[in-house]
C-alpha cells in the first residue's frame, strides 16, 4: 500500500509535532482510498485529550471525529476519515507498544512523526495488521498531489 500526502500537509503535521513538544500532538486524516493507494487530502489537528501522560500517549477529541464524520458525509465525493497522526517526542517515527494497544481500527492509516526540542522530524506510515498483533510499514510518498 502506498500512502500519498502533499508536502504542505506533511509540514503541517511536523509543525504540530514541534509546537506540542514535549507532548504528543494528534489529529485525524481525511482522504480517499483507491485500490492499493491512499491519498491524504486533509489534516485535522485535535487537542490531545488523553487522561494519561500526554508525553507518552494521545487521544483525539471525539468531537472532532463526529464533526468530521458529518462533514465527509455531506461532501458525498468519496472523502472519508482514513486514519490519524500523532507525534513521538524524543522517539523514532515508528509504532510503540502503547500504539499497538490502541490499534482498534485495522483499516486506519497511522502517521507517526518524530519530534524533539528542535521541532518535528521524520514521518512514518503504518497500518495495524488485521489480527492486531503488530503494525505493517507502508510506503509514504510526500509529493505534490494534483
Amino acid at each position: 500500500m502506498i500512502v500519498q500526502i502533499d508536502p504542505l500537509l506533511a509540514e503541517a503535521i511536523q509543525r504540530a509535532a514541534g509546537v506540542s513538544y514535549p507532548h504528543e500532538c494528534c489529529g485525524l486524516l481525511t482522504g480517499e482510498k483507491s485500490g492499493n493507494n491512499v491519498i491524504i487530502t486533509g489534516v485535522h489537528q485535535s487537542e490531545n485529550v488523553t487522561s494519561g501522560d500526554p508525553t507518552r500517549g494521545f487521544e483525539v477529541d471525539p468531537k472532532l471525529r463526529f464533526d468530521l464524520m458529518r462533514m465527509v458525509e455531506s461532501l458525498g465525493d468519496g472523502t472519508e476519515i482514513i486514519g490519524h497522526y500523532h507525534s513521538h517526542p524524543d522517539h523514532p517515527a515508528e509504532p510503540s507498544a502503547t500504539d499497538l494497544s490502541m490499534a482498534y481500527e485495522t483499516d486506519f492509516i497511522w502517521l507517526i512523526c518524530a519530534s524533539s526540542k528542535v521541532g518535528g522530524g521524520n514521518i512514518g506510515a503504518f497500518r495495524p495488521k488485521s489480527d492486531r498483533s503488530d503494525f505493517e510499514t507502508l510506503e509514504l510518498s510526500i509529493e505534490q498531489i494534483i
